[in-house]
């Protein structure tokens, strides 16, 4: 089983990182960059997908650790 995915969304105090769902941030970084690595650690520990997003909301980037059946392309 797998966990919830991980996104790294905007913040009032700079970057969160959100589970799939969730309406409180699991973390809140600084920089995106450190959400990135947080929501990260996060995702491979529970097997699931980071999702970060633009300062704008979209997505800019997926990052698999789950068994996922549609690898990311490089």
């Amino acid at each position: 089983m797998t966990g919830k995915n991980q996104h790294v969304v905007p913040h009032q105090d700079g970057w969160a990182v959100k589970g799939a769902g969730n309406e409180r941030a699991t973390s809140v970084h600084d920089t995106q960059q450190q959400a990135i690595d947080a929501g990260r650690d996060i995702a491979r520990n529970q097997q699931s997908e980071l999702i970060i997003h633009r300062p704008d909301g979209r997505i800019r980037d997926k990052d698999s650790h789950g068994n996922d059946s549609f690898p990311p392309k490089g």
